[in-house]
């Protein structure tokens, strides 16, 4: 891969006149690869687990019934509650990149304002946004699955308690930027994996009730040394829902784990940051004061990120509640079906691309974890003035993604069937079964083909995004995610509909393999290099804190003793 020389135009931080009294950190000193571990193992960890709870979700409620409609209703919700939060989760992304760039400046201090602003933001943005959508939520799914009420139900259910909870998930997001962006990101592993766990145990105990989690008979090989533990949580699970007095809940029950959980995603790290330590070290408890510096700041850069994220949701929103049930049923109509069959195969078509979209998730979070080390790195770097010593990082970063991306690629295609399997119910007919598992199996294909360009998106993009250039790559995204998802997979539909389910799934890998490549010649591009996010004026620094305010016992400011007063 290229190299550059290292350019530090005059007065950026990293050069001895930006701040003779804040010299940058030694970061050519810092061993890549170590750095690299230590903020994308937490964040690989972290990444999994919240994907992990997702897959626990569709676990429980395919365990409900043997019929599909259970996995498609959950999933359809879920995208629901996710696309509505997303330009807040996007904009609060760029936390990340202020506070990783003013460390590599040597002024960590600085960040904790935008971590403040983003929780407010959050805030705001549940109270304005997404509290008067739950009321909505039943109109919006009656009219998109009119013809299937049972489906809407269920959808209305799960919806309107993720929905009306997202408080929580909100304003922990720029919290977990904030120490993503600080390269403390076990703070946020630590947060997550609690909440997992938490997930797991309450909607077993929310779901089924007194009843008890339905593990089945024992499994042998690795599965059947774990079951005593399994069967050990769900006795306990069914025990907690005695004692407590609930009935099973179904489907909601899963939406009030999920919820429990995303508190303890908030409150974990929300604990740290107001800790006497971070207190003195960080100036965490001085810059809760909405700012609106720094207000300005997150949008002026986060603003095309949240576009992005909630363009990309309503795509793919598109592709799995919409798209691909059409496909389906634009394939059985061609077949010569009869109504029944045809609503049928529009089910089949939705519930496994949820499933195959599960997979595809569990696969990418880990890349994600990368990509996440990747922003803070590149950001520390820029804020320390050395882009050359970003730019390695970057490809170290996409080499490791590349090579995890290629071994997913294969497991998709030889063991796409029994992956598609672990989400059917044993009850399911045989004929239902089958047909799941032939669809199943094509559309895991369809996602092997990109895996390798998707690491290239994630990786460069983020590169992009701790460098601060947000805007171009933001217009392209949101071009080719139209033009690649909706205009090929409706065009498909409409001309191929014997393609099925897999004309949508063809136009999404078109577009993650574009997205892939623009990306990373926006990237060698090299205009990055010239851009940073630390504020050169000491006179306008994101919350101030007097030199009355610092304080040697916990409070605001930072600590005189710390080397940041």
């Amino acid at each position: 891969m290229p190299e550059h020389e290292p350019l530090i135009p005059p007065g950026r931080p990293g050069d001895a006149s930006a701040s003779p009294d804040a010299a940058a950190p030694p970061i050519e000193r810092e061993n890549a690869y170590l750095e690299l571990l230590k903020i994308a193992a937490p964040s690989v960890a972290t990444m999994s687990s919240y994907t992990i709870m997702q897959f626990v979700d569709k676990l429980m409620v395919a365990r409900i019934g043997p019929e599909p409609i259970y996995v498609a209703a959950q999933s359809n919700a879920g995208i629901l509650c996710w696309t509505l939060m997303t330009f807040a989760v996007g904009v609060a992304g760029v936390v990340s990149s202020f506070v990783s760039q003013n460390l590599g400046a040597g002024k960590p201090e600085r960040g904790a304002a935008y971590a403040w602003t983003s929780m407010w933001v959050a805030l705001f943005y549940w109270i304005l946004i997404m509290l008067p959508v739950v009321l909505l939520v039943p109109r919006l799914y009656g009219w998109l699955h009119a013809d299937t009420p049972e489906l809407v139900g269920l959808e209305v259910d799960y919806a309107q308690v993720v929905i009306a909870g997202g408080v929580f998930t909100l304003m922990s997001k720029g919290l977990h930027n904030y120490f993503f962006g600080l390269h403390k990101a076990v703070v946020v592993m630590v947060a997550v994996v609690i909440a997992n766990l938490i997930n797991i145990f309450f909607s077993m105990a929310f779901v089924f009730g007194e009843g008890g989690f339905p593990l089945g008979e024992a499994a042998g090989g690795l599965w059947g040394a774990l079951w005593p533990a399994f069967q050990g949580v769900a006795d306990a699970a069914a025990w907690t829902a005695g004692v407590l007095g609930v009935d099973p809940m179904g489907i909601r029950g899963a939406a009030w784990g999920t919820v429990l959980a995303n508190s303890f995603e908030l409150l974990v790290p929300l604990a740290i940051f107001l800790s006497p330590a971070m207190a003195r070290r960080y100036a965490t408890r001085a810059a809760w004061r909405p700012n609106l510096s720094c207000l300005k700041d997150l949008f002026r850069v986060g603003w095309p990120g949240g576009v992005v994220f909630v363009n990309e949701m309503l795509c793919w929103s598109m592709l799995m509640i919409w798209l691909i049930p059409a496909g389906g049923r634009a394939r059985a109509a061609a077949e010569g079906l009869d109504q029944a069959a045809i609503d049928q195969a529009g089910v089949i078509a939705n519930t496994t691309g949820w499933i195959t979209l599960q997979w595809m998730h569990l696969a990418f979070m880990p890349t994600v974890g990368v990509s996440i080390a990747a922003q803070a790195m590149i950001g520390k770097a820029i804020g320390a003035g050395r882009p050359d010593i970003a730019a390695h990082r970057t490809w170290l970063c996409l080499r490791v993604a590349m090579a995890y991306m290629t071994l997913c690629a294969v497991g998709f295609v030889l063991f796409r069937h029994d992956l598609i399997a672990v989400f059917i119910n044993a009850e399911t007919d045989e004929s239902t079964t089958a047909a799941l598992l032939r669809l199943g199996g094509w559309m895991l294909i369809a996602v092997s083909v990109f895996q390798l360009f998707d690491a290239m998106a994630l990786i460069m993009s983020a590169a992009l995004r701790g460098a601060g250039d947000t805007v171009w790559p933001g217009v392209a995204t949101v071009i080719l995610c139209w033009s690649m998802v909706v205009g090929v997979g409706l065009s498909l539909i409409h001309w191929v509909p014997r393609l099925g389910a897999l004309g949508p799934w063809i136009g999404a890998s078109l577009f993650i393999s574009l997205l892939g490549i623009v990306m990373t010649g926006r990237f060698l591009g090299g205009r990055w290099r010239t851009l940073s996010l630390v504020k050169k004026d000491p006179d306008h620094d994101p919350a101030p804190v007097p030199e009355a305010e610092v304080l040697g016992n916990p409070g605001p400011g930072p600590d005189p003793g710390s080397g940041l007063a």
